[in-house]
């Protein structure tokens, strides 16, 4: 029997015969576009897109309204100094309180962003004058004050005192650590300490304040300086406004809190844009350094 290839092909498929339709193949998915990682953000305030490369030429200020995003530690000292050697990189605390799930939040941060704690301290040059300096993170709970960060904030101005050297603090913080209850608190009395001997010593300490500086922090060693500088509309203050206004049961007058209300108040002496800090901070340095050199002339 001769076999007839083109009746054999012709033939229609079974479920077809039997009145379904035949399957159709699965559509495609579109391919996704090859989007570089970074390219792009979203500004936390007016919620505009802006291009990376912008934001970071723009010393991290959105170029939309101005508003002045959240940068690390290491950022901040990158942005103002230069020669920048870390001290007490070894100082790195534990669940001392033994607080359920304390341990693994601390290794997750750790891993995560690459400190050991909210804080970096070290020694720099700022327009050719050296300094002691320090950097609060915002990425590690917020740079919440816990016995690590009160004890290398206490040790960079010990350090400060005996070399004579001024102080710059670049502080931003959500406040005491609660996983930590009261030698959190301690940290609060323990750091006041060493900035009233580094004062005494007759040397300088700048604050820049950033978003946001409250709790025992702004309470402590941030309000505590001889010159106190800040970022624009940077939130400032001990209890936040919403928890003040719930006590008083009052409506806070717009901006209240802010670096501007203070700078009103008497509480902010200078607020300075990004892009000119390390300049102020420079001049500033420079000014209260004279009158040393000369002495030792």
């Amino acid at each position: 029997m001769k076999f007839d290839l083109k009746k054999f092909f012709s033939r229609k498929p079974k479920n077809e015969l039997e009145g379904e339709a035949a399957p159709q193949p699965a559509p495609e998915a579109p391919a996704e576009a090859a989007i570089p990682e970074k390219l792009a953000e979203k500004c936390e305030k007016c919620g505009q897109i802006v291009l990376s490369a912008d934001m970071e030429e723009n010393f991290g200020i959105c170029p939309k309204c101005g508003h002045c995003k959240k940068i690390d530690a290491r950022a901040r000292i990158r942005l103002c100094a230069e020669n920048f050697e870390e001290l007490f990189a070894d100082e790195a605390g534990g669940n001392i309180l033994g607080f359920p799930g304390y341990d693994e939040k601390l290794a997750a941060l750790r891993a995560k962003t690459g400190e050991k704690d909210a804080v970096v301290c070290g020694t720099a040059d700022i327009g050719g004058v050296r300094c002691a300096l320090f950097s609060m993170d915002y990425r590690f709970q917020m740079g919440s004050m816990g016995h690590t960060v009160g004890e290398k904030i206490t040790k960079t101005f010990e350090y400060a005192a005996e070399e004579r050297l001024p102080v710059v603090g670049f502080i931003l913080s959500g406040g005491a650590r609660m996983q930590e209850g009261i030698v959190s608190l301690m940290q609060m009395a323990k750091t006041s300490a060493a900035v009233a001997c580094h004062g005494e010593a007759g040397l300088l300490y700048i604050a820049v304040l950033c978003d946001p500086t409250t709790g025992g922090v702004s309470a402590s060693f941030a309000f505590e300086a001889d010159i106190i500088m800040a970022e624009k509309g940077a939130l400032i203050g001990f209890a936040g406004p919403r928890v003040i206004e719930q006590t008083i049961r009052q409506t806070l007058p717009e901006g209240f809190q802010r670096a501007e209300f203070l700078q009103e108040k008497g509480f902010v002496d200078l607020i300075v844009e990004r892009k000119e800090m390390k300049d102020t901070l420079a001049a500033l340095l420079k000014l209260h350094a004279a009158p040393e050199k000369e002495a030792e002339l």
